[in-house]
């Protein structure tokens, strides 16, 4: 009986103990779980604050009179993002579908989910994400694009052409995905398609009124506050490291959030003294304009590689991001493209840069699917980089090149001559953004 009663009471503390452990083991997942939600979410938080940023650097690089509608626009296309993202836009890029689109997911309804968080915390993430691009066209387009015509844009680009190459890229089903083509955060996915959509709708905008002479030479339109552009630019990259450390979608062990956080850092910073090194040395002044947007340069070009690459390749690629930036710029001048802000050189080409640097630079040992070309992959990696990025970018191009074609021949594309000179802060909203200091410009 003696026996009896101790072999019972022995199995009841291996049965109360093993209870124990796995409440505690259940405890722990939730825990973790718990902390990688937060974690997303303030990641998102962190991306939609970057909104400000971008609001800040394009209202101090253009003139004052067209503030109100530069600051309106920001509002707009991150609200209408939202809504778009997530009535259409979530389905396509996530949802169960084809390796071209997604099919299913629309208003949310049975949506997938592909991480490990829950659901509503991915999509805000994701939302951000769908503002992020969206809002980059309103700086190229600046000073002259119509407020209605600019939210129909922002319509079609949140809800199917952002999601589109998304989809390819990001979703598991997507073709390039399937390749083993690899943006971390999005040089490609975010930048290089909110980048070349703000090309192509350059050159059927056509360029502001004074900023190319007869001969063709290039005319500066100095913007109105060199301050609130600077304040953007820090905003930018504040929030870059929540764009960016945040693509993890989970804390894990820190390492890997670490290593993404400091090679952001670095890759903004050298972009930011080698822009203005190039910048002095070819124009003879250390430009702040110019050194700001080779900073933004070097986030853009990070945002891919981010996670594949060391700190002292980072620093290079920030580098390189810093002398393409001039270049770009300088280039568009000279083929009569009128970007206000310099929306393609630090977007489109520097998304461009960022995804193939992948291939040149990117380990295996990091999470990659296969060495790069400096670190004896070969060019396969580079090949896959380059393919995917330039798909996506002409894709993009023909796609919005269309959409603006047609709002060009429907509700108008440009302001009229009058309401451009006087500003659209008074012909499109009805108000200064500085009372009492509106002036009527002839130029």
């Amino acid at each position: 009986m003696k026996k009896v009663t101790f072999i019972s009471g022995s199995v009841l503390v291996v049965c109360s103990t093993a209870t124990v452990l796995f409440a505690a083991d259940n405890g722990s997942v939730s825990l973790s779980r718990g902390l990688d939600t937060v974690w997303v979410l303030l990641a998102a938080f962190l991306v939609f604050f970057m909104q400000a940023g971008f609001g800040m650097v394009e209202a101090g690089f253009i003139r004052a009179k067209n503030v109100v509608n530069i600051l309106t626009k920001n509002f707009l296309d991150y609200s209408i993002a939202s809504i778009m993202f997530f009535l259409v836009g979530y389905a396509l890029m996530f949802g169960e579908g084809n390796s071209l689109v997604g099919l299913k997911g629309f208003a949310m309804a049975e949506a997938e989910n592909p991480a490990d968080v829950p659901l509503f915390a991915f999509w805000l993430f994701q939302a951000a994400f769908c503002g992020a691009a969206a809002t980059i066209v309103a700086g190229g387009m600046a000073e002259r694009m119509k407020f209605q015509a600019y939210i129909f844009y922002t319509i079609i680009i949140s809800a199917v052409v952002y999601p589109v190459v998304g989809h390819w890229i990001w979703n598991g089903n997507g073709w390039l995905s399937a390749m083993g083509f690899a943006d971390f955060a999005g040089s490609t996915v975010v930048h290089a398609t909110g980048g070349w959509a703000a090309f192509i709708g350059t050159i059927i905008l056509g360029p502001r009124i004074g900023k190319f002479l007869a001969d063709g030479r290039p005319k500066a339109i100095p913007g109105h506050s060199i301050p609130l552009a600077s304040l953007g630019v820090f905003i930018l990259w504040f929030g870059w490291f929540g764009f960016n450390p945040g693509s993890t979608l989970g804390v894990g062990d820190g390492n890997a959030i670490a290593l993404i956080a400091m090679n952001t850092n670095l890759s903004a910073a050298a972009g930011g003294v080698t822009a203005m090194l190039i910048v002095w040395w070819k124009f003879g002044k250390p430009d702040l304009s110019m050194t700001m947007n080779g900073a933004l340069a070097g986030l853009v070009a990070i945002t891919a590689p981010c996670a594949y690459v060391n700190p002292l390749e980072a620093l290079i690629i920030g580098a390189a991001a810093g002398v393409i930036v001039v270049f770009g710029v300088v280039m568009l001048d000279r083929i009569g493209i009128d970007d206000p802000v310099g929306a393609v050189p630090v977007h489109g080409m520097n998304g461009i840069w960022g995804t193939l640097a992948v291939g040149l630079w990117g380990h295996k040992s990091l999470g990659l699917a296969r060495d790069g070309l400096f670190h004896g992959g070969g060019f396969t990696q580079l090949g896959i980089q380059a393919l995917g990025t330039i798909t996506a970018s002409l894709f993009v191009i023909l796609a919005m090149g269309l959409v603006f074609y047609l709002i060009k021949k429907t509700v108008g594309l440009r302001v009229p001559r009058e309401e451009e000179l006087r500003g659209l802060d008074i012909g499109e909203h009805g108000m200064e953004s500085y009372g009492g200091f509106q002036i009527f410009t002839t130029q």
